[in-house]
């Protein structure tokens, strides 16, 4: 069947899209109801809901959100961001690290972020998509700041990475605003819609 972690391998950008959401994994000690609140000067970072699932079958369902993440489907079927939903949310101690990206101060959600945690390295890939109507205005750069300092501080992680879509600078610009460092280029990495795309590895690391 289809794949439900909807993001991009690592950050896959358009303009306001990247990286892969797809369960985490990581410390038993925390648990999915301990997923914070996350705010920043015009954001609310909060937990994805059920309730959510229309917004992100119609967000997620522009083909150029698809076509500059790894995993995010197209075309995006009726079902498929509930199930999505529900998988992010059916933990068993295993820490939900992806949050529905609002503008306060309604809860409304415009995108998703979050962080795909790999427990044996302490490190963490982070991937978010943006919808279309709120490209340009700055959204990406901020939730992704907050969630890089979430990831350090409260997470303790060591290192982050994220990628992008070598035909999507902006992705590459969004990264070095946060921080991040490129590392190096993969040729021919993801393939979308019967093109195979290379990519640009950008990472940071706790200081």
């Amino acid at each position: 069947g289809r794949r439900r972690d909807h993001g991009t391998r690592s950050n896959l950008h358009s303009s306001e899209t990247s990286g892969t959401l797809t369960r985490p994994r990581l410390r038993k000690e925390t648990s999915v109801s301990e997923t914070p609140n996350l705010e920043t000067e015009r954001l609310l970072l909060r937990p994805i809901e059920i309730a959510d699932a229309p917004r992100v079958r119609e967000l997620a369902g522009d083909r150029d959100i698809a076509a500059t993440t790894a995993t995010v489907p197209h075309p995006y079927e009726e079902g498929m961001a509930k199930a999505w939903i529900s998988s992010l949310q059916a933990s068993d101690g295993v820490p939900c690290t992806t949050f529905a990206i609002t503008l306060k101060p309604e809860r409304a959600l415009v995108g998703v972020i979050g962080l795909t945690l790999e427990e044996h390295q302490n490190a963490a890939e982070l991937g978010y998509w943006v919808g279309k109507p709120h490209w340009n205005q700055g959204i990406c750069t901020e939730a992704a700041a907050e969630i890089v300092r979430y990831g350090f501080s409260t997470l303790k992680l060591h290192r982050i990475e994220a990628r992008h879509m070598l035909k999507n600078p902006s992705s590459g610009r969004v990264m070095e605003k946060i921080g991040m460092t490129h590392r190096e280029n993969l040729a021919r990495n993801i393939e979308r819609f019967g093109t195979w795309e290379d990519v640009a590895v950008y990472e940071v690391k706790r200081t």
